[in-house]
């Protein structure tokens, strides 16, 4: 695939920059923070890497310099004195007065209601332009009798409290990031969306403007987010400490912005070279015998693969953190076979949660490493009918036993990558408290559907768990970061390597949060299902992902489980499906890791579960989906380069339209505001490629948007891949789309892109 010689190169681009940067030119803080006392409330604003602030806000007591906190200090890139460290200050105001302190390109102003011609604004950011002039970027909102733009309440007994913050916006503002939802959108605008990770669900308050700022509301706690009209708000259930963070750049340039809130965040290690291949998977392989067999089908169809994974259930209890003796008897034997036939690395699937059953259960129990719930004990879900709890990611003993289990079971057997699977904390996962899969039925009786969907809709509250770090609602969004956590720092210890430096090995994982990309570990859209509709929407979760942060996103082609209400849907026998999933795995060529996975349907099952291999799809649909797997080692040279400026910058992989078309084509801002299919389902990959999953059935053409690229009229910059023909930016152009073809366009050379040659 090329060889990795050019991530160097690629992190070597960034250097003219740094150093840009560091020279007199920029505007170096002018204080170190200031202090605002007012009532019982404590603010310090601090300067906060290049041209950022942040925030910090207390009630009564200052903070203990223990709370979870998921930004770097000092960030990645900034001026020493701009390191936000310590709750440093050079400046004690109590109200009454102005201040103002200023960043490099952004200005924080302090204002009093008291002082003369002032507004009812507490704090608001500007951005200083190029000519000198300021643009208000966002301010505290605080319209006359309204409730305090700072707000905090107490609900328990506790000293912890719920703090809600709010921020003036105005109606054109656009909302880019914010983690995945299953919504169609790429702008958050008029969304309210809960802070609690569940499957499919990965919210996460980091998002970019459209007016030239970005945003990171750095707290565990489980909480809100809401994008109105007029105000945006932030909550927190309960916490002690409200922590955020700002930073500017001129309008448009998103890569500038994503730079600076990876450098407070974090950046994406490069990954291990193989993982750039196919990734093949399916629910599930129930042995040694049948996973070499696998291997043995791979090598014998010629078709090339760089991961195969065993999933969930290949143990003999919940938290064994160990595949099944009876059935895999010798790991090391299997690893080095599938090695020696396709050159592919294994991945293990592991779950969280440990039954009563397993040998792990009461040495856990008794050391304190699982979670428990405020009540008690507590069941945090059940599975097959067993008792089970979740161990304590927040935990760092817990963290090392389960990593001490991994290690002896799989990383000293040959397997080295790892499947956190249901990291979502909480319960097992699932966005309600019983899964369901422990229904008791009358004998002769089965457990259909409709009881389990009526079990799993009761509105139980979901499990108020007990952790190490603090509560569910206090610190909830914090277990799945430590679940990758926990892989992260096992893999380290064992490789000798430091945080940050190239990864060898890989974890995939259901959830993530704030700063998820310094691990490697990829993310993943979850269980989603096998029908058209849900693969329109995959685009803009990887788009929402990518404008987080995540840039190493996944999903599982062809969509993970059957809709029930869609005969035909996850049917591996269906003509029906199998062109939807030709249709999802030519698109996945163009995502960051290409992944196949499912819980297959069949008329003809010939496995214990129904087959989910590249030839499992009829005789007609083989070759074109073996061509794409071929295609996406084709790449490799473009992938190595694109991952290497993720790494060095944060620069994005899968780029929405605005990143790279808001200022030279009104068309893709307007679009890209009303949510159109245009700018939903059409993204950059990389700076070359232009990529366009097809999204309907029985289709032979494809209308596609070419954005203007401001290269001026009558130069004709889009290829398209097929046929070599040109089109000029800034129009629609219909194109052929045979099943055999993903509607895909080309900036420059089809050889620079072949080469990687395209920084």
């Amino acid at each position: 695939m090329g060889s990795f010689a050019r991530f160097a190169a690629a992190a070597a681009l960034c250097l003219p920059f740094c150093n840009a940067l560091t020279n007199s030119s920029y505007f170096r803080p002018n204080s170190t923070g200031f202090r605002l006392q007012h009532g019982f409330e404590t603010v310090v604003v601090q300067p906060y890497g290049y041209d950022g602030f942040r925030v910090r806000a207390w009630a009564f007591r200052p903070p203990s310099g223990n709370e979870v906190s998921f930004l770097y200090d000092p960030p990645l890139e900034g001026p020493a004195d701009a390191t936000a460290s310590a709750l440093t200050y050079d400046t004690v105001i109590n109200g009454t007065q102005n201040y103002t302190m200023r960043n490099g390109a952004t200005v924080v102003k302090m204002f009093s209601p008291n002082a003369d011609n002032a507004t009812n604004v507490r704090l608001a950011f500007y951005r200083v332009n190029t000519d000198g002039s300021e643009s208000l970027l966002t301010n505290e909102y605080s319209p006359i009798k309204s409730l305090n733009s700072r707000y905090y309440e107490w609900n328990g007994p506790g000293y912890e409290f719920s703090a809600a913050y709010s921020f003036a916006t105005t109606p054109d503002e656009q909302i880019y990031g914010t983690g995945t939802q299953q919504d169609h959108m790429i702008s958050k605008k008029g969304n309210t969306i809960d802070l609690v990770n569940f499957n499919t669900h990965v919210p996460t308050p980091l998002f970019m403007s459209s007016r030239g700022y970005g945003f990171v509301w750095n707290s565990a706690s489980e909480g809100e987010m809401e994008f109105g009209q007029l105000r945006n708000r932030f909550t927190s259930k309960s916490t002690t400490l409200v922590d955020y963070a700002i930073t500017s750049a001129q309008p448009g340039d998103y890569d500038t912005l994503q730079r600076r809130l990876t450098a407070m965040t974090g950046r994406a290690p490069l990954p291990p070279q193989w993982s750039l291949g196919y990734l093949h998977s399916k629910l599930r392989y129930e042995n040694q015998s049948e996973f070499i067999q696998l291997a043995q089908n791979f090598h014998d169809y010629g078709i090339p693969v760089s991961l195969l994974v065993i999933d969930y259930q290949s143990w003999a209890h919940q938290g064994d953190w160990g595949l099944d003796p009876g059935l895999w008897p010798n790991v090391s034997y299997m690893a080095a076979r599938v090695k020696e036939l396709t050159g592919a690395e294994i991945m293990a699937s592991l779950w969280p949660s440990v039954e009563d059953a397993s040998v792990n259960y009461a040495t856990m129990q008794l050391d304190g490493l699982l979670s428990a719930t405020r009540s008690g004990p507590g069941t945090t879900d059940s599975w097959n009918g067993s008792y089970i709890r979740n161990y304590d990611a927040t935990n760092p003993a817990a963290r090392k036993f389960l990593w001490s289990q991994l290690y002896e079971n799989y990383y000293s057997n040959g397997i080295k990558n790892f499947w956190i699977d249901q990291a979502d904390g909480g319960n097992l996962g699932e966005a309600y408290e019983n899964n369901g899969q422990s229904v008791s039925v009358a004998p002769g009786l089965t457990c259909s559907s409709t009881w389990k969907s009526l079990i799993e809709s009761i509105p139980y509250p979901l499990a108020d768990v007990l952790y190490y770090a603090g509560t569910q609602k206090s610190i909830g969004k914090l277990y799945p970061w430590a679940h990758q956590q926990a892989i992260e720092e096992g893999t380290r210890n064992a490789t000798g390597k430091q945080q940050g430096q190239p990864c060898d090995y890989v974890s995939l994982a259901r959830s993530g949060y704030i700063g998820s990309q310094r691990f490697c570990s990829m993310i993943w859209s979850g269980d989603s299902t096998a029908v058209w509709d849900t693969l329109a929407s995959q685009v803009s979760v990887g788009l929402s992902a990518a404008a987080t942060g995540w840039g190493w996103w996944t999903l599982d082609i062809g969509g993970f489980q059957a809709d029930s209400t869609v005969p035909w849907s996850n049917n591996i026998d269906d003509d029906r499906y199998r062109e939807l999933y030709v249709r999802w795995q030519q698109w996945a060529t163009f995502l960051p890791f290409m992944r196949n996975h499912g819980s297959r349907a069949c008329n003809f099952q010939d496995a214990y579960t129904c087959n989910n291999e590249p030839w499992t799809y009829g005789a007609s649909n083989t070759p074109i989906i073996v061509s794409y797997i071929n295609l996406r080692y084709q790449l490799g040279n473009y992938l190595t380069s694109i991952f290497g400026q993720l790494s060095a910058t944060g620069r994005m992989i899968m780029r929405p339209l605005y990143m790279d078309f808001s200022i030279t084509d009104p068309n893709v801002v307007a679009m890209t505001r009303n949510n159109s299919n245009v700018t939903t389902q059409q993204y950059m990959f990389g700076p070359r490629l232009l990529v366009t999953p097809v999204t309907l059935p029985n289709v032979t053409e494809w209308a596609v948007y070419l954005p203007n690229t401001g290269a001026g009229n009558g130069t004709k910059p889009w290829t398209y891949w097929w046929t070599n023909v040109t089109y000029a930016g800034g129009q629609t152009a219909t194109v052929p789309a045979p099943l055999e073809h993903v509607p895909l366009f080309h900036l420059g050379s089809r050889a620079d892109v072949l080469s990687g040659n395209v920084f």
